[in-house]
């Protein structure tokens, strides 16, 4: 039974940062790409992030580029995504995802298995 935990959402001001963690369990992690996305109230669930089995390759949405930075670590079972630079408009509930390839993709439907969600708010 694949398990995928977040942590590390909580409340931060703007320009503030925060780190979310994503623990998988269940299935062997390195074979896998992960992702990140989000949900904020009233709208669809958007792409933010995902990174390539190996962690050699990554994709972002463009309304994070150069501010958030997916990683992982294999050994651990984990991935992240670092958070900078924060805006009112990245408040949502971000999940993590596991692929069901080894590479990276935008789109939900690629991927097979979803944590409960971690809620991020940013104050202005």
């Amino acid at each position: 039974q694949v398990q995928l935990v977040e942590s590390g959402g909580g409340l931060v001001q703007a320009g503030g940062s925060l780190r979310l963690s994503c623990a998988a369990s269940g299935r062997t992690f390195s074979n896998y790409a992960m992702g990140w996305f989000r949900q904020a109230p009233g709208k669809e669930r958007e792409f933010v992030a995902t990174i390539s089995w190996s962690g050699g390759s990554t994709d972002y949405a463009d309304s994070v580029k150069g501010r958030f930075t997916i990683s992982r670590d294999n050994a651990k079972n984990t991935v992240y995504l670092q958070m900078n630079s924060l805006k009112p408009e990245d408040t949502a509930v971000y999940y993590c995802a596991m692929n069901s390839i080894k590479y990276t993709g935008t789109k939900p439907w690629r991927y097979d298995y979803w944590g409960q969600g971690t809620q991020v708010t940013v104050s202005s």
